[in-house]
């Protein structure tokens, strides 16, 4: 099919979002609608001695005032955790309440404590200015430094400590001993800075009510429909799923922060209950920085042991986590399971050992942020990788090579649980290295340094994991729901069809390499392809998109459901044509007897299927509709290499990204366009966190970067072209042999980026530079390196 598998189609959803017909949660306006505004803590920490509402609940078109004690009233329950980690003993992990409106004490600035329900926005808004809160201010505790520090205030009663879990993968004894035979020790202590997701659309829910049927349906920017159903269902309000309908519409990007239940999806449902009118609420710009969940956030020192002939022989790593005040949704895994057993990365490293310690700080909530662990660490091993190449004075492109796993080795077992099923590292390198003259490079610098600008290359070579499985695995490592996903196919009786998927998309383009899977498969237009997903009241219970899971685990059961279409399509066929069922065969749209010029198009089987007046009734059940789930055996482990060159003007510590050349391992590539796009947006936010972004907080735990003011995001003109291409192997155990493309860009770019900086700066002898590495970063790290030489 020219529309079908590798085909660079244009993305059919883009008709819509170009021309503003998009329609997001805060274009929905429900008969009767009220409008909600949350009163926040401007305290990190403190109890509530009094709330008083009074005032507010008169104010002009105020409808309802509700705090924590209404809903502890109403026995509403706590926002609960999807993952459980445990301690090294094996003891659980320490798991306080997260209350959806904060009662006795709030943790955070941003932490919700009362929610006014009016006619306006503009009036919930001024009443919540009336409401008093005598607040009791306690010690706060910002930092993990500070938050571990002997006699430091507790977060939770649960964790006197402020420790969430002492975790701990792999063979200690046996890195100890290999570093007890190493020739050279490559260390490095380094922080995976704190970031503000930032989605294009801030977060929005509707809650409704109906009097009628006593149905709630809530509408949220949500990646995961399904999942927010169970939690908030089960969990929070305790209301049969058969009675609430979770509708997440056209999601202006999430990155992760879209992933997890918010409190503000349960209050709007809750109070739309108890108002009986519909209730929406919207989250400004300055709101989304105090109450959506951050990213990354970890410090971790890390060792590298080398044979003399510059081999790995270990790798030890201590990592420190932030948490944040509370457990958010999928919180304990991103720097455990997530994180560590990443950390063998490309290389055939015989032993890794690593403990991370996750701890509790009066800041925002920290969850799955793009890439979710895998950035972090890739970010540490691909820079640890270079400190080694310096310590053993190897090349650093002759390094990693030395040190890849062999083409020949697949299917590989790390030392940190996970099975690599396919591979090859060498390929992406030679092609990366290729695409961005890495030879030519000296030439580049020279004319620079006439310039009088300081010229660095680095290099990236990363793995990653997507479409964390199988459910059971999952399960026994913590995970508290399934893994798998769900495709139902509808076939119309004229031939086209519709897909129900359990996934979600929200700029990752599904709407159009779905229906290039169906199109491929069943040789029709990808015109007469339908996909429909976010409601759940017309998708079976899938789990939503994240991981880059969408087309390995989504578009699997696609393929698996597409499968049992053709196979009862032969049946029909060979009973039209009188045929054996063996002897039909499908191809580009037809069924045709093998041998033989007898044909019937897939629309005539359609047909035949709704309309079964020649039909084997006794054998088959009318109508072509059908189901598969697909629980996959294994993660996907894309991995390639990136290329970053980097100028720096030394009078001001200015860094300009002039080069970047990415080349990926996705697996099957199914729309080579979508891929490009994947990946430079992936690039673009790797960009911003290695040079531009930081969440800041200061000594008394006030977010200091809580705006666009003082929070930098990338922007077009600090991008260069980004060269991207793709080697392929493929995925040894899915349908489609993919991978997942959403989340390498931001995954192998901080790291080549800053390899490049410390590349330019090495002839001061800089051996690290924290990231971001803004143009005062850089210049404090040149002023610093000059006064250390001049001493």
């Amino acid at each position: 099919m020219a529309d079908g598998i590798g085909a660079s189609v244009k993305r059919k959803e883009d008709f819509r979002f170009l021309t503003g017909r998009g329609t997001y949660v805060d274009d929905i306006n429900r008969p009767g609608q009220l409008y909600a505004h949350i009163l926040r803590s401007p305290h990190p920490h403190a109890s509530l001695k009094r709330i008083d509402t009074a005032k507010a609940k008169a104010a002009s078109g105020v409808v309802a005032v509700f705090t924590g004690a209404d809903l502890a009233n109403d026995k509403i329950g706590g926002l609960p955790c999807g993952w459980g980690v445990k301690f090294k003993d094996d003891s659980p992990m320490k798991e306080p309440a997260h209350p959806v409106l904060a009662i006795d004490k709030v943790r955070h600035v941003g932490d919700p404590i009362a929610v006014v329900i009016a006619n306006s926005r503009a009036e919930a808004k001024d009443a919540a200015e009336l409401i008093a809160v005598d607040y009791q201010q306690l010690p706060a505790v910002p930092t993990i430094a500070d938050a571990l520090k002997k006699g430091s205030a507790a977060i939770h009663a649960e964790a006197p400590d402020n420790v969430c879990y002492d975790w701990h993968i792999g063979d200690k004894s046996a890195v100890d001993s290999a570093f007890g035979r190493a020739h050279k020790v490559a260390k490095l202590d380094l922080v995976n800075n704190r970031l503000v997701p930032n989605a294009m659309e801030p977060r929005a829910a509707i809650g409704d009510f109906d009097m009628a049927s006593g149905d709630y349906t809530l509408y949220t920017t949500s990646q995961n429909p399904h999942v927010i159903r169970l939690l908030m269902g089960a969990f929070v309000l305790h209301i049969p799923e058969s009675k609430l309908r979770v509708v997440a519409p056209d999601v202006g990007g999430g990155f992760g922060s879209k992933i997890f239940h918010y409190a503000e999806e349960a209050i709007v449902t809750w109070a739309a209950g108890k108002v009986k009118r519909p209730i929406k609420w919207t989250a400004d710009r300055t709101e989304s920085f105090v109450s959506d969940a951050h990213g990354r956030d970890h410090v971790t020192h890390a060792e590298l042991a080398l044979d003399a002939n510059g081999k790995f022989l270990a790798l030890r790593v201590a990592t420190q986590a932030n948490l944040g005040a509370y457990l958010s949704s999928f919180a304990p895994a991103v720097p455990t399971y997530l994180y560590a057993t990443l950390l063998a990365g490309c290389y055939a490293t015989p032993a890794v050992y690593a403990e991370v310690k996750a701890v509790f700080t009066n800041t925002v909530p920290v969850d799955a942020y793009r890439g979710a662990g895998r950035p972090e660490a890739s970010f540490l091993l691909e820079r640890l990788v270079d400190v080694a190449a310096k310590v053993s004075g190897l090349d650093r492109v002759e390094i990693r090579r030395r040190n890849f796993i062999p083409n020949d080795a697949f299917p590989y077992q790390t030392p940190v649980a996970v099975q690599y099923d396919s591979g090859n590292y060498h390929a992406t390198l030679d092609q990366a290295l290729k695409g961005s003259d890495w030879a030519g490079f000296k030439a580049r610098q020279a004319e620079a340094k006439k310039r009088g600008k300081l010229r660095g290359i680095g290099i990236s070579t990363y793995i990653e994991a997507c479409g964390v499985a199988p459910s059971n695995v999952a399960g026994a490592l913590g995970a508290r729901a399934g893994l798998y996903e769900v495709a139902n196919v509808r076939v119309n009786p004229t031939g086209s069809v519709t897909i129900f998927t359990g996934t979600h998309s929200h700029g990752q383009g599904h709407e159009t390499t779905f229906a290039q899977l169906v199109a491929d498969r069943l040789g029709i237009g990808i015109d007469q392809v339908e996909i429909s997903h976010g409601d759940t009241g017309k998708v079976p219970f899938g789990m939503g998109t994240y991981g880059s899971r969408s087309l390995a685990v989504g578009g699997s059961a696609l393929v698996k459901a597409m499968d049992k279409i053709v196979a009862k399509g032969k049946k029909i066929a060979a009973h039209l044509m009188e045929a054996a069922e063996a002897d039909i065969e499908f191809k580009d749209g037809k069924f045709s007897v093998a041998g033989t010029d007898k044909s019937k198009s897939f629309g005539d089987i359609a047909l035949t299927a709704y309309v079964p007046h020649n039909y084997p009734l006794d054998v088959l059940e009318p109508g072509l509709d059908e189901t598969a789930f697909y629980d996959p055996k294994n993660f996907t482990f894309p991995a390639g290499c990136h290329i970053a060159e980097v100028e720096i003007d030394p009078d001001t510590g200015n860094t300009t990204l002039v080069n970047f050349t990415a080349v990926d391992d996705v697996g099957r590539v199914i729309n080579p366009m979508i891929v490009e796009g994947q990946v430079q947006g992936g690039v673009a936010q790797g960009v911003g966190q290695a040079l531009l972004e930081s969440c800041v907080y200061d000594k008394n735990g006030q977010l200091i970067s809580g705006s666009m003011t003082d929070y930098t995001m990338p922007r077009a003109d600090n991008l260069p072209n980004v060269g991207v291409s793709t080697h392929v192997t493929l995925c040894a155990h899915n349908p489609l042999g993919v991978k997942g493309c959403g989340e390498v860009g931001s995954i192998g770019s901080p790291p080549a980026i800053i390899n490049a900086i410390v590349d330019a700066l090495s002839e001061y002898g800089v051996g690290h530079v924290e990231m971001p590495a803004t143009p005062l970063r850089v210049w404090q790290t040149i002023q610093a390196a000059k006064g250390k030489k001049a001493a």
